[in-house]
């Protein structure tokens, strides 16, 4: 097959539609996103009928996978690290239910926080749920990875995790595709009670899982993946996993480390290579993005008491992204400073769009609670989280989704008034509704203000569930009609809008405010193409 220059989400995204899969579920997360989006706009995709969803929240749409998987079908359902906390409950009953079709659960790490709350390592999670862990240190394995994962999740009926980290999801390289594999056939489990987890049918799929844990062992003792590379200097060896690989040996021209190296892309520990590297080196050196995961995990391979450094002994920094020069600083390299930015290069703190309709939204909110003071203001995650920033400075907390309702009625309920929860539309059905499911049974004084922009507009514009649904939604879980408000975030509103929040934040109950208005961005991006079509027609 010819040769791709693919991110690494669109690298895993054109193996599924390689290797077979029937399905792809998602919710929007940097530095998942692509992925989704790629099988989205993928014309070969949709010749073969690949169903690509974007769900309301990470755990509906892991729900969907395993639906396919149970189905028969191969499906994938992709995350950044923190939505498989929201996933959490279906990922680890999935390892006990088992798959039936392949399913692979890709979560994408955020090392740094690029984009994302904390660093947490989605490992962690792999090693918790008992399940084969597959870790690409390039493109190209990304993709080849994707197809043995399915092969794995079928052979052994498990659901497989990819982890991989921001710099390679968002990095380019050639990729070699492989031939297409045809998707599976309709094909309901052999045992029709295999997905039914009461407990006493629950405690037979735990203890095959147990029994798989030697064979998944023998599975990363034996991947290609997993290398042993010798080297003449003993005084050092050298754990290398992931991406951090590549970091190791950006180090080296030649990519011949004088150590001995062992390579880990495939979980478990492959025993036998770091026993091999244990027993020959003075001490260890452990490279991982992430956690000190690994780290941790080599005390319980070997007792002797060498020297393990890495992240846990300020080897390697505890937190943030590795690069090729904080590892040569770790194997005693004088890497030098790297470039410095110029002073006459200011600057830039993120901000919200020139347009944003939520620039409006805030301005009424600021001036309707100056009589009320700062820090009742409770948000959530999105683009209108910058709010926190000058010169609206107009938030006091975003922890993760959908908190803005249910810490509002948490204070409420503490007699802290008004408390005023922000959160978006998308965000909103993602995690907002069940709290203001709260709130209204128990009568809290909140007022809700939802941000209606018709879209998940940090992620890129994918289309928002709540589109054309948010009044329903909010009558559907009994806030009364004459506290449902919706307003147009305009300039010339300001004034009218600036009095509906001063009425609303003066009710004691329950109330919600819809400032609703297109995103400024999908806007720009509809216009453009309807442009487009009026002058290809015009042609």
């Amino acid at each position: 097959m010819h040769k791709l220059l693919l991110l690494g989400d669109e690298a895993i995204a054109q193996a599924g539609i390689d290797a077979g899969m029937s399905g792809i579920f998602s919710y929007p997360g940097t530095p998942s996103t692509e992925i989704t989006e790629f099988v989205h706009a993928s014309g070969e995709a949709r010749e073969k009928g690949i169903v690509a969803r974007w769900a309301a929240n990470e755990k509906t749409a892991a729900e969907a996978a395993l639906g396919m998987s149970y189905a028969g079908k191969r499906t994938m359902t992709c995350m950044k690290h923190v939505g498989l906390n929201v996933a959490a409950d279906v990922f680890l009953n999935a390892s006990i239910t088992g798959a039936n079709g392949g399913i692979i659960f890709v979560v994408a790490d955020d090392p740094s926080m690029h984009s994302s709350q904390n660093e947490q390592d989605s490992r962690v999670y792999g090693k918790f749920a008992m399940v084969p862990i597959l870790e690409p240190s390039n493109q190209q394995e990304a993709y080849d990875m994707v197809h043995l994962g399915f092969d794995i999740s079928e052979r052994f009926r498990v659901p497989v995790m990819i982890r991989i980290t921001t710099r390679l999801a968002h990095s380019r390289s050639g990729v070699v595709r492989r031939d297409g594999r045809e998707q599976n056939s309709l094909r309901l489990p052999g045992d029709l009670k295999q997905f039914i987890l009461l407990p006493a049918l629950a405690r037979k799929k735990y203890q095959s899982l147990l029994d798989n844990q030697q064979a998944f062992q023998g599975l990363s003792e034996e991947s290609e993946y997993n290398t042993y590379t010798p080297g003449e200097d003993h005084s050092l060896g050298i754990v290398a996993c992931g991406l951090a690989y590549n970091y190791l040996m950006e180090n080296y021209p030649d990519r011949k480390p004088p150590y001995p190296v062992v390579k880990v892309c495939q979980y478990p520990l492959p025993y036998n290579n770091i026993k091999k590297l244990y027993d020959e080196c003075d001490r260890i050196l452990v490279i991982e993005e992430g956690y000190p995961v690994v780290e941790e995990m080599l005390s319980g391979f070997v007792t002797e008491g060498k020297k393990i450094s890495g992240r846990l002994d300020s080897s390697l920094p505890r937190t943030g992204e590795l690069n090729p020069n904080i590892v040569g600083e770790a194997l005693g390299f004088k890497t030098g400073e790297l470039l410095k930015v110029p002073g006459l290069v200011a600057k830039r703190p993120p901000s919200l769009c020139k347009g944003c309709p939520h620039i409006d939204s805030f301005l009424g909110l600021n001036e309707a609670m100056e009589k009320y003071g700062k820090g009742k203001v409770f948000s959530d995650i999105g683009c209108y989280t910058l709010a926190a920033l000058p010169p609206y400075e107009s938030i006091n907390t975003c922890v993760d989704m959908g908190a803005s309702i249910t810490m509002a009625k948490g204070a409420a309920d503490a007699g802290l008034a008004p408390a005023v929860a922000v959160i978006g539309d998308s965000t909103f059905t993602h995690s907002g509704i069940t709290g203001l499911l709260d709130a209204v049974n128990d009568g809290s004084n909140i007022t809700v203000v939802i941000l209606d922009n018709a879209t998940t507009g940090m992620t890129g514009g994918q289309p928002s569930a709540a589109l054309d649904k948010v009044e329903d939604i909010c009558r559907g879980v009994g806030v009364e009609e004459e506290h449902i408000r919706v307003i147009k975030p305009l300039p010339k509103r300001h004034e009218e809008n600036t009095r509906v929040f001063a009425e609303e934040l003066a009710y004691d109950g329950v109330s919600v405010i819809i400032p609703r208005r297109e995103c400024i961005q999908t806007l720009n991006k509809r216009m453009r193409q309807k442009f487009k079509d009026k002058t290809k027609k015009a042609e």
